[in-house]
């Protein structure tokens, strides 16, 4: 069963990683966008049709980094206790290992 079922740390933590930077690569975009102002583009038409999407923008920004942080949570929770559970698993081997060793002296350890 441990064949089919396996959780790669490392990935876990590279996926938290590219999680954190769609973030701030979200607030750079928005932020870099927060400066053009609608009166600096044109006509009236087309600068009330920004300030509406500078809303929308800012607005859907603030909702996917709500998502993005909910998902890095979760997924660095997961991490931890996989990586609790590795470290047991690890130390529950070492100890079975030294104490077959310990009997293999006999008994001395």
């Amino acid at each position: 069963m441990g064949e089919q079922f396996k959780t790669d740390l490392h990935q876990l933590e590279t996926f938290i990683r590219t999680l954190e930077g769609c973030v701030q690569e979200l607030n750079e975009a928005r932020t870099a966008l927060s400066h053009v102002r609608a009166d600096q583009i044109g006509t009236q038409r087309l600068d009330e049709s920004c300030d509406v999407f500078q809303e929308r923008w800012k607005y859907g920004a603030e909702q996917t980094k709500k998502m993005i942080d909910a998902v890095s949570e979760g997924v660095k929770t997961n991490k931890k206790a996989y990586q609790e559970v590795e470290d047991a698993l690890d130390k529950a081997f070492k100890d079975i290992a030294k104490a077959s060793t310990g009997r293999g002296n006999g008994g001395a350890g």
